[in-house]
């Protein structure tokens, strides 16, 4: 009897990282990443940044803990794989009178030689790479021995890793691609990370809009992963899923007047050993 073997397929990781970057292209990242900055100063903090040194903010959005970096008087290159996303960080830090390098790279494959920076941030960013032991090891490349990876990552059961999942039933995600909310947890992150040494702890961004629906009308418009969910679907199903997201909002408000939020978070730092 002759036995057929199987072979697995891979991902096609080309493609689903240029679905993902028509994705943070679409709507205005920069809309929503604005109301974040807390979380990229929170996370220098807990880095305690010297002045002076090289940091490299991956996957940066429109610059949140970049910006936090330079700040702190720290040499910092911004990067990400949207153009209009760096312009927007470009205007902010120029705003701000902030000396900052901006360069356009894509997070599993940085421009840059082994062990160029003392410290590498990524704030909800890194985590969305298709190729996740890809982006872990660029990271970890380009960081100085003893230096450190500081990431903010979503966590699987907060309100946010709740949108994620509820998308998901709507939209599936590709094939044999890990759940970006395992960057939220420490027992995926040693996996990412092994032999390094990890410090990490659950912190809440909180979400304040006028209303659930002023939210919803918010993330729909501006907000690359919805935005393109809804823009997927049909009048029937864009109904339902607002629907959902509305009763998901209700599961976690703090305030019946208003939008009141709290989206847990991971504030990890790997530092290289």
């Amino acid at each position: 009897m002759q036995t057929q073997s199987v072979t697995q397929t891979q991902p096609d990781f080309a493609a689903i990282k240029a679905r993902q970057q028509q994705t943070w292209a679409s709507g205005d990242y920069a809309v929503i990443g604005t109301t974040l900055q807390l979380v990229g100063e929170s996370l220098c903090e807990a880095l305690d940044l010297k002045p002076g040194s090289a940091v490299l903010d991956v996957a940066a959005g429109n610059g949140n803990a970049t910006l936090a970096a330079a700040r702190r008087t720290c040499d910092v290159v911004s990067t990400d794989y949207v153009p209009a996303l760096l312009e927007r960080g470009r205007a902010r830090a120029s705003a701000e009178g902030l000396d900052v390098r901006f360069e356009q790279a894509d997070a599993e494959n940085l421009p840059f030689p082994d062990a160029s920076f003392d410290v590498v941030l990524s704030t909800f960013g890194v985590m969305f790479t298709p190729n996740q032991e890809r982006a872990a090891a660029e990271l970890a490349r380009v960081c100085k021995k003893d230096g450190r990876i500081g990431l903010a990552n979503w966590t699987p059961d907060s309100f946010i890793g709740g949108l994620f999942k509820l998308i998901g039933r709507y939209l599936p995600p590709p094939a044999g691609v890990s759940s970006p909310l395992l960057w939220g947890t420490e027992e995926r992150l040693r996996e990412l990370f092994p032999g390094h040494e990890l410090a990490a702890q659950r912190r809440q961004y909180v979400f304040r809009f006028r209303s659930p629906r002023h939210w919803l009308d918010t993330f729909r418009t501006y907000y690359g992963p919805t935005h393109k969910a809804f823009a997927a679907l049909d009048a029937s199903k864009q109904a339902s899923l607002a629907e959902d997201v509305l009763e998901l909002i209700g599961r976690h408000n703090r305030r019946a007047d208003t939008m009141v939020v709290p989206s847990d978070y991971l504030e990890a730092i790997i530092t290289l050993r």
